[in-house]
């Protein structure tokens, strides 16, 4: 807020890309072909973006952008992209829960819009190796720190060393004193379709949410549950700081921009603005 008042925050640009466009590109390289978008009211942006825009490319045409033309139909055509609505904001395990019908029995991944990772491989493309190792849920992890493990669902494991482990017991948000370790969810799961009635019994937990963290634990004491500690950069783009690291750090990434904002922040280092 304020930016989100009349936007989604999913919409919200990372350089010159929505943050949501960078999460379904992460899906797409991981081979997924199928996705669906759990939306609300007001997030019409989001699916106005991923349709074609007729009037736009007959304009670009006719100008003859065609660097511009194709980079807007590549969007509407990175997948088949469905949307379901969630018609109350009753937590994560809720969303989760929409997409029942349309996963069906099968594993499926989620991925949070809030989180967007830079990797050289798809992070949900990792995890989905693990899971074709391992033959059950996978939940994406990274160390955060006991300072900042308060902020994140929080990963008590069987104690093993690796990028793999056993999960045991997920807290939601705990303090540095309570959490068993400071490995923390960070938006990337894969799960198998037995989560969706036991998140139909879930009652209610933290704000009046069904939270996936409890589900989650139910399944962990049914089936195994493991973690994986994902490779690459990591950005919490819900968060202020979070947000301008992702903008600074992806425009330095791109051989367009890195020059000029290299210079640009060098200067302001000598400025000490």
């Amino acid at each position: 807020m304020p930016a989100t008042k009349a936007q989604p925050k999913e919409m919200l640009p990372i350089v010159d890309k929505p943050t949501i466009q960078y999460v379904i590109e992460e899906a797409v390289e991981a081979g997924i072909e199928d996705i669906l978008i759990i939306t609300g009211r007001n997030k019409r942006a989001i699916e106005d973006h991923f349709d074609r825009s007729i009037e736009l490319e007959l304009v670009l045409e006719q100008k003859g952008k065609h660097e511009e033309l194709n980079k807007i139909k590549q969007i509407s055509e990175l997948a088949n992209v469905f949307y379901i609505r969630q018609k109350e904001a009753l937590g994560l395990g809720h969303a989760v829960l929409c997409a029942r019908q349309y996963v069906g029995n099968e594993p499926f991944a989620v991925l949070l819009g809030d989180d967007v990772v830079h990797a050289d491989v798809s992070v949900i493309g990792q995890m989905a190796e693990v899971y074709a190792q391992k033959g059950h849920s996978v939940l994406g992890v990274q160390q955060v720190g006991y300072e900042n493990i308060h902020k994140y669902g929080a990963v008590e494991h069987d104690g093993e060393s690796g990028s793999v482990v056993r999960v045991r017991k997920l807290t939601e948000k705990p303090s540095r004193e309570e959490a068993k370790s400071d490995l923390a969810v960070l938006g990337r799961y894969i799960i198998d379709p037995e989560i969706f009635p036991i998140i139909e019994s879930t009652a209610p937990g933290s704000g009046g949410e069904i939270q996936l963290t409890d589900a989650l634990n139910t399944l962990a004491g049914q089936q195994p549950v493991w973690a994986y500690t994902f490779k690459g950069r990591r950005y919490d783009v819900g968060d202020r700081i979070g947000f301008l690291e992702a903008t600074i750090e992806y425009a330095l990434r791109r051989e367009d921009l890195a020059p000029a904002l290299n210079k640009y922040l060098e200067g302001l280092q000598k400025d000490k603005f």
